[in-house]
C-alpha cells in the first residue's frame, strides 16, 4: 500500500509551477557572460574603427591622385599656350622664357585663374617645406605690371625640370639642367617627380620652341623650326 504521506508530497511537487532543479544564474556564470559581453563589443567596434580609417585613406588617396592630374593638366595647358614674347633688355630682345633645375618661367595666354584676359608670365618654382617634401609653387604676374598672384601646387619627395634644346653653335640635341640665357625656348620640357621610393618623368613638347638669333645691322629674328621670322613683342 502506498503511504499516504509520499502520495502528498507528490502531489504537492506535480502543483509547483516550477521544478526544483530549474535555478537562477550565479554571480560567476553573470560575470563570464557580461565579460563575452564587453569583449564582443570591444571586437566590433575594433571592427568599425579599423574599416573608417581605410575608407578615409582611400578617399584620401584619390583626392591626392586626383590633384596631381589636375596639376598636370594645369601645368601641360600653360606649356602648350606659350608664346613666344620677347621685352628689350639693354638693346636686346630676350624672351621671358627661363628654366632651371628647380625653377621655370614663361609666358603663355592660359591662365590658371581662368579670368586673366591676355598674356601672363608663369613661375613655377619648388622649395622644400620644413617636412623636408619639395612643394611645386605657380604664380602668374601681367608683364609690365605690378601685382603677382601665387598657389601651391603639389609636395613630393623631389621636384626637378630638365630641357630639350639644340643650341645653333651644336650638332646634337640634348637635354640640359639649365637654359636661361633667355635667347632660346627649348623643344620640350621634362618633370621629375620623386614620391618615396618612386620616380618617374614627364616629358611636355613645346608648340614654340626655337632662338633669338641677333642680326648684325637689322633686327633680331627668331629661329622656329629651321625658319627665321622676326621676334615678337
Amino acid at each position: 500500500m502506498h503511504n499516504p504521506s509520499n502520495i502528498h508530497a507528490a502531489v504537492k511537487r506535480q502543483q509547483q509551477p516550477f521544478p526544483f532543479s530549474i535555478r537562477g544564474f550565479t554571480l560567476l556564470e553573470l560575470l563570464i557572460a557580461i565579460t563575452l559581453l564587453v569583449l564582443i563589443v570591444g571586437i566590433t567596434m575594433g571592427a568599425m574603427r579599423i574599416g573608417s580609417r581605410s575608407v578615409a585613406a582611400a578617399e584620401k588617396k584619390m583626392e591626392a591622385q586626383e590633384r596631381f592630374r589636375t596639376v598636370l593638366s594645369i601645368i601641360d595647358a600653360q606649356i602648350q599656350s606659350q608664346v613666344p614674347l620677347t621685352y628689350e633688355e639693354e638693346g636686346n630682345k630676350l624672351y621671358y622664357f627661363r628654366g632651371e633645375g628647380k625653377t621655370l618661367s614663361f609666358c603663355t595666354n592660359y591662365s590658371i585663374w581662368g579670368g586673366q584676359k591676355g598674356y601672363v608670365v608663369v613661375d613655377y618654382k619648388v622649395d622644400r617645406d620644413n617636412t623636408g617634401q619639395e612643394v611645386l609653387y605657380a604664380g602668374e604676374r601681367i608683364p609690365g605690371l605690378q601685382g603677382r598672384r601665387e598657389t601651391r601646387l603639389m609636395s613630393a619627395s623631389g621636384i626637378s625640370f630638365e630641357y630639350y634644346h639644340k643650341d645653333l653653335t651644336e650638332e646634337q640635341v640634348k637635354w640640359m639642367e639649365t637654359l636661361s640665357s633667355g635667347t632660346a625656348i627649348p623643344e620640350k620640357i621634362r618633370i621629375h617627380i620623386m614620391q618615396g621610393a618612386k620616380k618617374f618623368s614627364l616629358v611636355f613638347p613645346v608648340r614654340v620652341g626655337g632662338e633669338i638669333v641677333q642680326v648684325a645691322g637689322g633686327a633680331p629674328v627668331t629661329n622656329i623650326g629651321g625658319s627665321t621670322q622676326p621676334a615678337r613683342h
